[in-house]
């Protein structure tokens, strides 16, 4: 499970310069158990959904839940894992016209999907337009064989909180050279390893991806490097298993006028 990330406990770009540039600003969710309303940004919670749009389903052939992997589910519907309001994650740019983020996945195992796990759909939306038009009361719910228990959150609210962290992974080979002896001169220093210091490998919004294996960064059909938007983690509080330090991820490409996404999985 992800530890709480508490920052580096000294001024990282005055005795290791060449990280300065690298740092970036991201937010945070740490999400705790709760009954979050459907107008609070909430991981796992009720979602503000037009009464008038169905509710998503699933059905990729093969999708299945452990143990049965030879049983495969049918047609499934997705569960909520994040919305966010503009007003609660102001770091983050929403597409014109719209104030609200929404994630929901299929909490399945999906072998013919390239990341094989979860399979997600992101959806942007417009707080004022939605309540216009009257929300959807009733979200199905899947039953018992339609739903991986690791893809599963519990409902939780979010205290969004901005912090600066620093590559885990995303670094190139001959600077991780470079800086591997400072920073394993750090790591002896405070006793603790430099991904408990200088990484946020949670829940969180923006930054880098909380990689648990080597960067596997997506590009969109026009060539563009996607950027991280959101990383997903099994942090306690949501009840999820997805691995040791591992997540799923989210990648938005804003160079495309559709704006494309991604996602990747690792454990």
């Amino acid at each position: 499970m992800a530890q709480s990330f508490a920052g580096p406990p000294v001024d990282l770009d005055d005795l290791i310069p060449e990280l300065a540039s690298l740092g970036r600003r991201t937010t945070l969710l740490l999400p705790k158990s709760g009954a979050p309303g459907v107008r609070e940004s909430s991981l796992g919670g009720p979602m503000l959904w037009p009464a008038d749009e169905p509710w998503p389903y699933c059905g990729q052939p093969g999708h299945w839940a452990w143990p049965n992997e030879k049983s495969p589910a049918g047609t499934a519907p997705m569960v909520p894992v994040v919305q966010l309001f503009a007003r609660d994650v102001p770091q983050l740019k929403f597409p014109q016209g719209t104030d609200v983020l929404q994630l929901v996945w299929c909490a399945l195992i999906h072998p013919q999907d390239p990341a094989g796990a979860a399979l997600p759909r992101l959806y942007w939306r417009r707080e004022e337009e939605v309540l216009a038009g009257g929300v959807l009361r009733d979200i199905p719910a899947p039953q018992q064989g339609e739903y991986d228990e690791d893809f599963m959150p519990r409902p939780c609210t979010v205290s969004p909180t901005q912090v600066v962290e620093y590559p885990n992974w995303d670094f190139s080979e001959d600077l991780r050279q470079t800086l591997q002896p400072r920073i394993e001169e750090l790591e002896e220093r405070f006793g603790l390893d430099y991904t408990q210091w200088a990484c946020a490998l949670q829940n969180k919004v923006g930054g880098y991806p909380a990689w648990n294996q080597p960067p596997n960064w997506p590009v969109c059909e026009r060539g563009h490097r996607m950027e991280h938007l959101l990383s997903i983690t099994g942090e306690a509080d949501l009840d999820m298993d997805m691995g040791d330090l591992g997540g799923i991820y989210v990648f938005l490409c804003r160079q495309c006028p559709e704006l494309p996404y991604a996602h990747r999985y690792d454990c």
